[in-house]
């Protein structure tokens, strides 16, 4: 992972001062060490991201000119399930003594088709995949064939409120509850070693004190749609896949000093062998801090106008 030495952002203009992580909403929490802190960090704050969004905008409104979506996705939907329909026929009815060939495939093919299979889903949860509604529910359907549980339909319900509530404890679904930490402590689920899989690891498990969330710029994002770009992604989230690299580059001023990752091998090695990680590396709110942060918006916005 690379951490910032310093974050040489322009320093807040007095009027800006209401909230201490403008400009780019760093929080002064400390994360959470496994085998000492028992519980998540905690910030007293709002999720960062809206505040990041509008303060972005003010400076770069250009990057509206990104939002919409792309119906990319829908020929990528039909080629790689079609590939697992065909990998599934073949190995089922015909290459049945190829054990270790299947097993291969499986793990370097099949795992990363999953990955992708999931990150369609994710864009027509967010309506990315196509102009309608109903046709982005249709895409996500689509992807889900290869997938054995349904989850496309519930995925969007709750995706969408882990990006208003991200952090609020109780409300964020992304956020482990005590006995799933214990779960996933007793079944060691970050051992998966499938390189993509840790981009699950990598989006909201703190790295760095202060930041909540976390982008991945790696040679795997030109295979897998782009899904480490997560930051730009909850601060842009009317944004699709195949434009978030060009936010980045627009808003370099921002992004470009916050802590990411450049490969997922690493996060999950480290995850795994470094004894201060654990499923308690997350920062929580509570809903009342999180109302106190969003009261602030009318202020931030005002500021930025007078700017």
């Amino acid at each position: 992972m690379v951490l910032p030495t310093a974050r040489p952002f322009p320093e807040a203009e007095d009027e800006i001062q209401y909230d201490y992580r403008h400009p780019l909403y760093i929080g002064d929490w400390r994360k959470s060490i496994a085998y000492i802190d028992e519980g998540f960090a905690i910030d007293d704050l709002d999720e960062p991201h809206m505040k990041r969004r509008i303060t972005i905008l003010n400076h770069h409104p250009e990057i509206e000119q990104l939002y919409g979506y792309d119906i990319k996705t829908i020929p990528i939907t039909i080629i790689v399930v079609l590939l697992q329909i065909i990998a599934t026929y073949v190995f089922g009815r015909i290459l049945l003594d190829w054990d270790w060939v299947m097993i291969i495939y499986s793990y370097f093919i099949g795992g990363t088709m999953t990955q992708i299979y999931f990150a369609i889903i994710h864009e027509a949860a967010h309506c990315l995949a196509a102009p309608t509604r109903t046709q982005n529910r249709m895409v996500g359907l689509l992807a889900n064939i290869a997938i054995p549980l349904p989850i496309a339909m519930s995925f969007r319900r709750y995706h969408l409120e882990h990006h208003v509530f991200q952090g609020v404890k109780g409300i964020d679904p992304d956020l482990p509850l005590e006995w799933e930490k214990k779960l996933i402590r007793v079944l060691s689920i970050g051992n998966i070693f499938h390189p993509a899989a840790a981009h699950f690891i990598q989006e909201h498990y703190t790295f760095d004190d202060g930041q909540e969330t976390y982008s991945y710029y790696g040679i795997l994002n030109k295979f897998l749609m782009n899904i480490g770009y997560h930051n730009e992604h909850h601060d842009f989230t009317r944004i699709p896949w195949t434009k978030l690299p060009e936010v980045r580059q627009i808003a370099s001023e921002y992004y470009d000093h916050l802590a990411y990752h450049t490969s997922w091998l690493m996060v999950h090695w480290n995850f795994v062998t470094q004894r201060q990680f654990g499923p308690q590396s997350r920062v929580k709110r509570s809903i009342q801090d999180h109302r106190k942060g969003r009261k602030m918006l009318g202020v931030l916005k005002k500021s930025l106008i007078e700017e």
